[in-house]
């Protein structure tokens, strides 16, 4: 497969609206067994953050070169903070973190001991934001719109991308000619009618289409199913080992993993996501895209945790 080239003097504009989370990894060693309770006592050697969800889109985009934006909402709360500092450390080309008093921010902590996570905590609302909310989101993304190439809707149920707010921004961003990608854990679809291309994982795309996905006669019926709700122009479904499958004008293609090492697939959606965005702003075809997006998530399984994968090491795999 050739290397992966694109324009120097381009900086592509790409926003992520969604769900952004924090990851809090709590890192340590294990050597005994508590006296309380048979479980591992952790002697903690630290702590670090980083951006998930949404933010982990974001950073992908920032790993390719390209002038990534996001807009979000997170609790009034100390963790809110965290989440800007966060931000901060990777300068968006422009970011807005909506606030809602009556939710928290989103965040999940791993005790991590040697690479093995022992347990997750997760502290979150899954409350879609109040109409108010929608409003003052979307009145800020109508003064950005006209200078994006690609919208990203990142969509981990987590009460940011309501109905509202998810056909004002898709009708603003067809009006000013902005390709659309969404992904999605949501099984209903129809609050996406009218995006340019839909991206689920194969689990999700069962779900979404109520079609037991065994064989490529099913995957194509879901993918059909999915189109059909969503007036989308592509469906994009990652099958994991398999590979990535393509609907578009009734036909489907299948294309096969690039992945050597599967280490770890936290966040592999992401990179997918981001890298299909990317490679769009730049005017790759669809299939080429795919082709990216399988290199790029190819990288990240190799990595520990929701990494990032940069044009070289994509363009490396495909030497």
């Amino acid at each position: 497969m050739p290397s992966f080239k694109f324009p120097g003097n381009k900086k592509v504009k790409i926003c992520v609206i969604g769900d952004m989370m924090l990851d809090h990894y709590i890192n340590g060693s294990c050597d005994r067994i508590s006296p309380e309770a048979p479980v591992q006592i952790v002697d903690v050697a630290g702590e670090e953050y980083s951006l998930g969800g949404a933010g982990n889109v974001l950073k992908n985009l920032q790993s390719f070169g390209c002038e990534g934006s996001i807009i979000s909402i997170s609790g009034n709360d100390d963790t809110s903070h965290i989440v800007k500092d966060e931000l901060e450390k990777i300068a968006p080309d422009f970011y807005y973190q909506a606030k809602d008093d009556d939710r928290r921010t989103t965040i999940k902590t791993r005790v991590v001991v040697n690479r093995h996570q022992l347990i997750r905590l997760d502290r979150e609302d899954k409350i879609y934001c109040n109409d108010a909310i929608a409003d003052e989101i979307f009145n800020f993304f109508k003064t950005r719109v006209k200078e994006l190439d690609v919208v990203i809707l990142s969509d981990y149920c987590k009460g940011v991308l309501s109905t509202r707010l998810v056909k004002n921004i898709i009708k603003l961003c067809n009006d000013n000619n902005v390709i659309t990608i969404v992904d999605s854990k949501d099984k209903d679809l129809s609050k996406y009618r009218g995006v340019t291309l839909v991206k689920p994982n194969k689990k999700e795309a069962a779900l979404a289409s109520g079609i037991n996905i065994i064989d490529d006669a099913t995957l194509e019926a879901a993918c059909k199913k999915i189109a059909d709700t969503t007036a989308c122009e592509t469906v994009i479904v990652t099958l994991s080992e398999a590979g990535i499958a393509i609907y578009q004008d009734g036909k489907l293609i299948k294309k096969p993993t690039r992945a050597l090492d599967v280490f770890d697939v936290t966040g592999a959606g992401d990179t997918v996501i981001a890298a299909l965005g990317f490679a769009l702003a730049n005017g790759l075809s669809i299939a080429d895209a795919c082709d990216f997006a399988n290199s790029a998530a190819a990288v990240v399984v190799a990595k520990f945790g929701s990494a990032v994968a940069t044009l070289e090491e994509i363009n490396e795999l495909n030497r």
